[in-house]
């Protein structure tokens, strides 16, 4: 099999596996650069090409430990797709533990009444805010998807193809179901909840840009996206008290490892801690 054909084959086992469109997309990208990079017939690939394409990724493509991680996944899964035991070295790197980004109280607040000029726009910033929903989950929501009377969300073919429930706040009810009365006017190719001016469904890379702007209209001097976002919502869900796997089970983790990233301490919380119980010598 020449190259496209192996990366063909490895799209449809993954279409088997059930795994999600961003998935196979970055899978499927990643499986590419590594055909590319190597030059061989996958099941020529030894553990001396392995260790060449981690170099390559670190030192030249400049991949965080996390892209590394995620392209090493990406690749056991590629030789497990032609029945071939990957080297003994396709090991991924221990992924970072850095703090995740969020915005303050503050800042989150701005960004809301920033938005407040266009109701798409407010409803995009307050359910990333309010959900923590992930922008890909955002776009494919569809209309039957979401029940402004009861107020939930039903995510579908979530990461790791789950589905999960989401909670609608009161504080977003009301700006849901008047962009719903809006919508129902519109005539559009698909049942997508959210659309855009063209009437088509957002696309992720919209959304962002939608973000980026309202928070440069802000003022806000960092480097807001969905995720940070979503990172704020986990933040302050934490903080105000709410127990990790509840957090767990709204943003979609499989594991509660992977909401461990939330239990950091933000600075204001520390200073309260430590004035609360610290030494008094």
């Amino acid at each position: 099999m020449d190259k496209m054909e192996i990366v063909e084959k490895f799209t449809f086992y993954m279409r088997g596996e059930r795994k999600s469109l961003y998935t196979i997309k970055e899978y499927r990208s990643m499986a590419t650069m590594f055909l590319n990079f190597t030059k061989k017939k996958l099941k020529d690939t030894g553990p001396e090409d392995i260790e060449n394409f981690k170099h390559y990724l670190a030192t030249e493509r400049k991949f965080s430990k996390n892209s590394q991680y995620i392209a090493i996944h990406a690749l056991k899964l590629l030789f497990r797709s032609n029945g071939i035991t990957p080297p003994i070295n396709l090991m991924p790197p221990k992924r970072s533990l850095k703090m995740p980004n969020y915005l303050s109280e503050k800042e989150a607040g701005s960004l809301i009444e920033t938005s407040k000029k266009d109701l798409t726009t407010n409803l995009i910033v307050s359910l990333l805010l309010y959900t923590g929903l992930r922008v890909g989950e955002l776009c494919r929501i569809n209309i039957e998807n979401i029940d402004t009377e009861e107020g939930i969300i039903t995510v579908k073919g979530g990461k790791g193809d789950r589905d999960r429930i989401v909670i609608i706040p009161e504080i977003c009810k009301n700006l849901a179901h008047e962009y719903l009365m809006k919508r129902f006017k519109r005539t559009t190719g698909d049942n997508a909840f959210l659309i855009s001016q063209k009437n088509t469904r957002f696309h992720p890379s919209t959304i962002e840009r939608i973000v980026k702007r309202v928070s440069k209209e802000a003022g806000i001097q960092k480097k807001v996206t969905p995720h940070v976002l979503r990172h704020t919502f986990a933040t302050t869900v934490l903080r105000m008290g709410g127990d990790i796997r509840f957090i767990q089970q709204i943003l979609g983790h499989a594991s509660v490892a992977t909401t461990q990233i939330y239990t950091h301490v933000d600075e204001n919380t520390l200073k309260e801690m430590y004035n609360k119980f610290g030494p008094k010598f």
